[in-house]
């Protein structure tokens, strides 16, 4: 949620205003061969000696790597040092993504991951991406979770995390914004254009243009100039 107070200075977007700029012939065909050359596991062993270094040839190799193995990647990928992944033949991920550093995007095998364009996913991030969709322009706070499935706890006299895994859709509106810290559950769809706050915890879905904040998130206000 902003907070303006006399000690706040506004600046100019950075991410959100940056144009996107496509990706050159070579990578997208460095991309084509090693897609080639390589099955999942071999791209994915390829990926250890570039993740965690800080160079413009690690950034770029992460990001090749990434195009041949995802179901699907559009332009101006950014991917810091550390972000990991699992099951990335599931994800499709649009022009102009920024992923944080030290993030863990974990999909499933017959799951479904859409980013969309101009996303930004701030460090230290956990995606639970069995089934989640994420729309434009959405401001992902550093350290911000979403859980996507949950074990039924039955029966109840059997340990709970042998018991099946319900998974459960998340949606995320464009133009959304998710506070840092903050955890969505199971389930829950965040409207367009919508502001949750750091820290808080989403049991509930978050209407269009809301604020909603708090342990459980519960309805602040509406933004300004709606309703």
């Amino acid at each position: 949620m902003v907070r303006r107070d006399k000690a706040a200075r506004t600046v100019a977007a950075v991410h959100g205003s940056r144009p996107i700029v496509p990706d050159p012939d070579y990578e997208l065909a460095l991309s084509e061969r090693l897609k080639g050359d390589y099955d999942r596991e071999g791209l994915m062993e390829l990926y250890g000696r570039f993740i965690n270094a800080d160079g413009r040839f690690d950034a770029m190799m992460r990001r090749v790597i990434w195009r041949a193995l995802v179901r699907r990647c559009g332009h101006g990928l950014t991917i810091s040092p550390g972000a990991r992944f699992l099951h990335p033949e599931t994800f499709e991920i649009g022009d102009g993504v920024f992923i944080g550093a030290n993030c863990y995007l974990q999909g499933r095998f017959d799951g479904s991951f859409v980013i969309g364009n101009k996303v930004w996913i701030g460090p230290h991030s956990y995606l639970d991406a069995r089934d989640l969709e994420i729309g434009d322009h959405v401001g992902w706070g550093p350290g911000a979770k979403v859980v996507g499935s949950e074990h039924t706890g039955l029966p109840a006299d059997v340990p709970i995390i042998e018991t099946d895994l319900e998974i459960r859709p998340v949606r995320i509106g464009e133009w959304s914004d998710i506070g840092a810290n903050s955890t969505l559950l199971p389930g829950v769809t965040v409207g367009k254009a919508s502001i949750v706050g750091a820290g808080a915890v989403v049991a509930d879905d978050v209407a269009p243009f809301a604020i909603v904040a708090g342990v459980p998130a519960r309805f602040i206000r509406w933004r300004e100039g709606i309703k």
